[in-house]
């Protein structure tokens, strides 16, 4: 299936490298907050996109999955794509004012807070039966004998402040029953094959890998013991979220709420077109192989998009709390980072798309 072009320009941006790319993309941006009258954050969201209207999303799988499914082409506003997405780089993109919308788990908001930018989340995804299709699984170095969460005692572990697969760490060492003074943690990246890399060379023990790293690894390391061992706790929260000042201008709210719609069909569309997405995404955009892609598929299972955000803000405090606790930051109320005006905007976009 070729991918249909949006009615309104959609530019691609580079991989975010360099600090002068946010400054240039920020310089850029100038001038484009609100032109009139601040939208209330506690005013009814309007649902008319004015003309002219254009965001600036950090969602490349997304961006995919909208030109697949064709949803691209009804996008009423003008969308700037940059082609980067998780938390450190959304982050300075928000601080340097180079994006509107980030696509993120649940970590980055909350460090976002604890480092003085007020920002909300406008839509939570999940992934149904998520301890049967986790993200991650524990990858366990060749040679270092881990069948069991208790085994971690006196380990090296991989660990990444402020990203999905830190916060991941600090929940399986409570899950066993240990803390961090019963391992060692070392501070690595998550990014690219870094924790591959760090277990195939016993830099570390134990690293969460995630995606098409996990069939990686045992195929090339498996031969010399490498393994993966289940972590057994929820780790599949998926969130867009914003700056709260963007929110404040009355054209992009209705614009993010136009893309939050979209974007939840679009996630649909990925579970039942499965092959067009094998080969649209992950074999002619990502590179990988379709066995590659079929793998990641099916480890993803089915999309939840729930209509109320009750027990997702309530998972959300617990994973405050637990950093919190760990780091020594302020606790934050879990509801404080959700803006409740999208609560079910996502969720009805699938509902009618289904009517």
């Amino acid at each position: 299936m070729s991918p249909l072009p949006s009615r309104r320009a959609v530019r691609v941006l580079a991989p975010l490298v360099i600090t002068v790319l946010l400054a240039t993309l920020s310089a850029c941006a100038r001038g484009s907050g609100p032109s009139g009258p601040e939208l209330a954050l506690d005013a009814p969201l309007p649902t008319q996109v004015p003309e002219g209207t254009r965001l600036r999303i950090g969602d490349p799988q997304t961006k995919v999955a909208l030109e697949l499914s064709g949803e691209i082409g009804k996008l009423s506003f003008e969308v700037e794509w940059a082609n980067f997405s998780g938390g450190p780089q959304t982050l300075e993109a928000f601080r340097a004012d180079a994006l509107d919308v980030g696509s993120v788990a649940d970590i980055p908001p909350i460090h976002a807070t604890w480092i003085g930018l007020p920002v909300k989340i406008v839509a939570a995804k999940f992934r149904k039966d998520p301890l049967d299709h986790p993200v991650y699984e524990l990858g366990i170095a060749p040679g270092v004998h881990v069948r069991t969460l208790a085994d971690l005692r006196g380990k090296r572990i991989a660990y990444s402040p402020g990203q999905a697969q830190g916060a991941l760490v600090l929940r399986v060492l409570r899950k066993a029953g240990l803390t961090k003074d019963d391992v060692t943690l070392v501070e690595l990246p998550s990014t690219g094959d870094v924790y591959v890399n760090a277990l195939a060379s016993r830099q570390v023990d134990m690293a969460p890998l995630g995606g098409v790293n996990i069939k990686r690894y045992l195929a090339k390391y498996g031969d010399r013991g490498a393994a993966t061992i289940p972590h057994g706790v929820r780790d599949d929260p998926t969130h867009l979220y914003v700056r709260t000042e963007t929110l404040r201008d009355p054209a992009k709210a209705a614009a993010i709420r136009e893309y939050v719609q979209a974007w939840a069909r679009a996630a649909v569309w990925v579970y039942e077109h499965p092959e067009e997405w094998i080969q649209g995404y992950y074999v002619k955009d990502q590179g990988l192989s379709p066995a590659d892609g079929a793998y990641l598929v099916k480890q993803a299972g089915e999309p939840d998009i729930p209509a109320s955000w009750t027990d997702v803000i309530a998972r959300h405090q617990e994973t405050i709390d637990l950093l919190a606790a760990e780091s020594g930051n302020p606790v934050i109320n879990a509801k404080d980072l959700y803006d409740l005006r999208f609560e079910r905007v996502a969720a009805d976009a699938i509902r009618k798309k289904g009517a």
